[in-house]
């Protein structure tokens, strides 16, 4: 079974409060656990995908034109959004169980200090299409 575990961060105190203000000993810790939890689920074969994404001011939506079909470009989703998506990994796993375990050692990744941020960790199965008859 597959699923999408998303990272969310807080938006208002990201620069203010958030990894923005860390020492740099703390957000190296913090990239470092990532780096080896990214490589236990490799080496264990469930990892699909991970990836940290930028920050939402640098987002675009995007929308067809109508009849034309070309891009219509908006600047960054959500201005008024207290939170936003930092990242996420892909997991193939047994069970919903096992996702959730391993979401809640994401979610206890070190932060300032060194202590566990307990960050919301959205799990959602990832759904596949019914087989098409040819």
């Amino acid at each position: 079974m597959k699923f999408m575990m998303m990272m969310h961060a807080n938006g208002s105190g990201w620069k203010t409060s958030g990894i923005g203000t860390w020492p740099a000993a703390d957000i190296q810790a913090h990239i470092a656990f990532m780096i080896r939890f990214a490589q236990e689920l490799r080496e264990n074969g469930e990892l699909v995908a991970a990836e940290g994404l930028a920050l939402p001011d640098e987002a675009k939506i995007i929308r067809a034109k109508p009849k034309t079909g070309e891009p219509v470009i908006t600047d960054g989703p959500f201005a008024e959004s207290k939170e936003f998506l930092a990242g996420f990994w892909i997991v193939d796993v047994p069970d919903a169980a096992r996702a959730y375990a391993l979401a809640a050692r994401a979610s206890a990744a070190p932060g300032k200090g060194g202590e566990p941020m307990n960050m919301a960790i959205e799990v959602r199965q990832v759904m596949s299409a019914p087989p098409v008859d040819r």
